[in-house]
């Protein structure tokens, strides 16, 4: 085997969950090979460096293996080699995030006697 579609690629290295999704990311131009966008029956050879862009993060990767079927995750690593800057860019944004304050969400229904007592106390009521 010496090409794969693009599409398939990207669903067997486990970038994305199905195969419509990957072709999707292609579409919206969220991936690049060899610094031109993708579609996604582009045909993937061995050593073609990708950009990445998924819910994961800005992955930049280049084509180790090719592979047709989706494997185990373990496997699927096998299948590309990330590039140490892209490791590094993902590590820093991860702790950027961890970082950020966390804000409560809103409570949904109605507000608790707790609640209606704190709104009161900022309208001015007591």
């Amino acid at each position: 085997m010496t090409r794969v579609r693009m599409d398939k690629w990207l669903w067997a290295a486990r970038f994305f969950k199905t195969r419509s999704l990957a072709a999707r990311a292609c579409e919206l131009g969220r991936i690049e090979a060899n610094g031109q966008q993708s579609k996604a029956s582009r045909e993937v050879r061995v050593g073609d460096l990708l950009k990445v862009k998924n819910d994961g993060g800005d992955f930049q990767v280049e084509v180790l293996v090719l592979s047709e079927m989706r494997g185990p995750a373990a496997v699927a690593q096998m299948l590309y080699r990330e590039t140490e800057a892209s490791q590094e860019s993902r590590l820093k944004l991860a702790e950027e995030r961890k970082a950020m304050p966390h804000f409560e969400a809103l409570r949904e229904g109605k507000p608790s006697k707790r609640d209606r007592r704190a709104i009161g106390q900022l309208r001015g009521r007591v």
